[in-house]
């Protein structure tokens, strides 16, 4: 006989996949955002934090204990209340120790539980000892005290708090961070006193504002000394939105010309900033650096030294530089995202944590003082019993001998409770003496006393607040300390050029055909003279200054840029230029340029268009380059123009048939990028025949200038009345040369003196 399925999983299996996904990852990311990612707005803690924390306090590790293994605590925290990995646990264990991750750890540990360098570093949890630290106590004070809704651990077999009663917000305290589905958390920390007294601010003024708040809380505090340099403004909106970022500088000063780091920004690590600086000093990035040095030890835990190649650098540059370029400046989200006591999460601005955190608090000590209470009122009714059975002593002992239920005689015979009967029964006989009814009226005295007093501070919502200041007060001066992370107005760091700080000299740039570069200092050279490996000879050479820029234009039209520090000795045979930049396998590198960022060249192509482009659209910080010149295939780049004056300068622009044409360089368009506009008409016909007519020449001629035109052993010399022959509107025909010079070879401009006579 087929077995039947119940019906509720074949009722399961029917549901559609859809729905079925949906609800499976609806689940998952409840669990995830309510029971692992999201710290709680009344304790701050995540359920992993709390479960540890709780697991400690019931294995005796309160802050006055022996130090036991971390490996006890993983197991009962595994064990009892959190059925996870042990490697997960013991490393929100550590997290909660570590001085430099928390800004008030949790958990004192004894052993090797990392360092700033390196928080991953720490020993297995089977060496390293622990015991919680005297700021935990904040949470577990008042945890038996009625305070805590408990519920069943995973197996039901034992009772766990919800909540902790944290006696101070701790979820601004220490902060947190967590990445949940669809949603993150990122709280920083702050300081303990600043908080409390925004919190007794806010209690004697329940209509205050973020503004008188901001006047307490002046921003987070990291456990570190690095200086926070985000604007106060910024810092405001920050608190009043839920988000924002915070910028953080490391702590330097000047000793002997050199620069000693001796604070660092949060999780920033000594060893990476070596790495980062280093690494831009092999990359040339930094001549103005000769060394770098780590000289933290247990004395100094932070202590990096920077040493400037010269008195000459510029010591703020540099700091600037290595704060835009390393992780001596770094940025934190900021991003207060929690679950609030209505049990949701929720982003919530700095007023809206302190007033439900306060709601949660006065709940808490409402029924902290309700516990001790009915604790008071309890013992005074058992006491009552007590005097009821010192007043008929004698009749009581002789119930008791005689009776065979002595406790509903008792309640027979006297005016008692239940409650009462039993607590007379269990008297030791040496509790019969006057002297034990003295001291039962002196208890009854005391607590009396403290039973006027609860039932005063629960019925009178003045003195209520006054007992909640008095604890805030208290616990800030026990645990409280001064703010570490000075909050500071400094200027936004920039990156430097190079230019800013280095010497500046003259340097000649030689690249060779097979795309060998190399830098020679000064102008003396001759790159003729100049050897180059076998089978390679020269392409070209530049003469410029250390601090230019060096433009390189390959034969597609892209523009690549580089500073002659970052290029080898001219005393070798140099590095390829493949090694710098990131060439396209089927380009090469044509011609190279250097200028003032707001000088102008003129680009054309030999199919006849062109246009006029800054020097400063040249340059990009990108391996790959940009484009500059859209170029048609089987269509050359020629040879780049300095322009003199754009108004007064004119082009000159020869076709491979001899045509001249002579216009305005205005006519030109200024881009910044693209094909340009037409400067010589080249007919269709005349493009595709067998031997196309091209645009062989394009020179800047200048306002006085002669135009002297090369072919063969002869040349034609156009001065400038001469030259209004051949002058038209850019994108003309042109004009033929005489028979003869029709093949030119070379062209040369050559500017008129004033005395009439052209220059050398």
């Amino acid at each position: 006989m087929k077995e039947t399925l119940p019906s509720a999983i074949e009722d399961y299996e029917k549901i559609p996949f859809q729905e079925f996904t949906q609800k499976a990852y609806l689940n998952y990311s409840m669990y995830v955002i309510l029971d692992r990612a999201l710290p709680h707005i009344g304790d701050g803690l995540k359920p992993v934090q709390r479960r540890i924390v709780y697991a400690m306090s019931q294995l005796g590790l309160a802050s006055t204990a022996k130090f036991k293994k971390s490996a006890r605590t993983v197991g009962d925290v595994l064990g009892k209340f959190h059925p996870h990995g042990d490697t997960a646990c013991y490393e929100a264990m550590v997290l909660l120790a570590q001085p430099f991750s928390l800004r008030y750890p949790l958990v004192d540990g004894q052993g090797n539980w990392g360092d700033p360098n390196d928080p991953k570093s720490f020993a297995a949890m089977r060496y390293t000892e622990s015991r919680l630290s005297k700021y935990a106590d904040i949470f577990l004070q008042e945890v038996d005290q009625g305070t805590s809704d408990w519920v069943p651990n995973f197996d039901g077999t034992l009772k766990e708090p919800r909540l902790l009663p944290a006696r101070l917000p701790n979820i601004l305290l220490n902060g947190s961070t967590g990445i949940a589905v669809g949603m993150a958390t990122s709280i920083l920390p702050h300081n303990l006193r600043e908080v409390s007294k925004a919190l007794i601010h806010l209690i004697d003024n329940e209509n205050t504002n973020l503004d008188q708040i901001c006047k307490f809380i002046k921003g987070p505090d990291f456990p570190t000394e690095a200086e926070i340099i985000t604007p106060f403004s910024e810092i405001k909106e920050m608190y009043r939105t839920g988000n924002g970022r915070i910028k953080m500088r490391a702590k330097f000063h000047v000793e002997d010309s050199e620069l000693i780091f001796t604070a660092l920004p949060h999780h920033a690590s000594t060893e990476k900033i070596y790495e980062q600086i280093a690494s831009q000093m092999e990359a040339k990035k930094l001549p103005m650096v000769s060394d770098i040095r780590d000289e933290s030890d247990h004395e100094d835990p932070t202590r990096l030294v920077v040493i400037p190649r010269s008195n000459r650098v510029d010591l703020n540059a540099l700091t600037d530089h290595l704060f835009a370029t390393t992780d001596l400046e770094k940025s934190y989200s900021f991003n207060m995202n929690m679950i609030g006591i209505n049990g949701r999460p929720q982003v919530k601005n700095l007023l809206e944590v302190l007033t439900e955190w306060l709601e949660y608090r006065a709940e808490t000590v409402r029924k902290k003082l309700n516990f001790r209470l009915e604790k008071i009122l309890d013992r005074l009714h058992i006491l009552e019993g007590f005097l009821i059975a010192f007043l008929n002593m004698d009749e009581v002992i002789k119930i008791i001998r005689k009776s065979d239920h002595p406790r509903k005689d008792l309640i027979k015979a006297f005016p008692l409770s239940e409650l009462q009967a039993i607590a007379i029964l269990e008297i030791r006989l040496r509790q019969l003496a006057r002297l034990e009814e003295i001291k039962i009226q002196s208890e009854q005295k005391d607590l009396n006393s403290q039973r006027k007093n609860l039932e005063k501070i629960l019925g009178n919502e003045k003195t209520f607040k006054e007992y909640i200041k008095e604890e805030i007060n208290s616990d800030a001066k026990e645990y409280g300390d001064k703010r570490r992370s000075p909050i500071k107005k400094r200027k936004e760091a920039e990156k430097f050029s190079v230019t800013d700080v280095m010497d500046i000299e003259p340097v000649t740039i030689i690249l060779s055909k097979n795309g060998w570069i190399r830098s020679a200092k000064g102008h003396e050279i001759n790159p003729e003279t100049v050897k180059f490996k076998s089978g390679d000879s020269l392409l070209g050479h530049l003469r410029t200054r250390s601090d230019k820029p060096i433009i390189f234009l390959d034969n597609t039209g892209r523009s690549y840029m580089l500073f002659s520090h970052t290029l080898p000795s001219a005393r070798s045979n140099g590095e390829p230029l493949t090694g710098h930049l990131s060439i396209q396998p089927n380009a090469h590198i044509k011609f190279m340029l250097s200028a003032e960022n707001n000088n102008h060249f003129l680009m054309g192509s030999d199919n006849g268009y062109g246009f006029i482009v800054k020097f400063d659209d040249f340059l990009t910080n990108y391996k790959n380059g940009k484009a500059i010149v859209t170029l048609k295939e089987n269509h050359e780049l020629l040879n780049p123009e300095a322009v003199i004056d754009l108004e007064k300068d004119s082009i000159a622009a020869i076709t491979s048939k001899g045509r001249l044409l002579i216009f305005k360089l205005r006519q030109l368009p200024n881009l910044k990028k693209g094909k340009g506009n037409k400067i010589i008409s080249i007919p269709k016909k005349e493009l595709k025949s067998t031997t196309p007519e091209i645009l062989s020449f394009l020179k800047i001629l200048p306002l006085n200038a002669n135009l002297f035109i090369y072919s063969g052993r002869h040349f034609l010399k156009l001065s400038p009345g001469n030259q209004k022959d051949y002058t038209g509107m850019r994108g003309h025909r042109g004009k033929k040369l005489p028979r003869g010079y029709q093949n030119v070879d070379r062209v040369e401009i050559i500017p008129i003196e004033p005395n009439g006579d052209s220059a050398d």
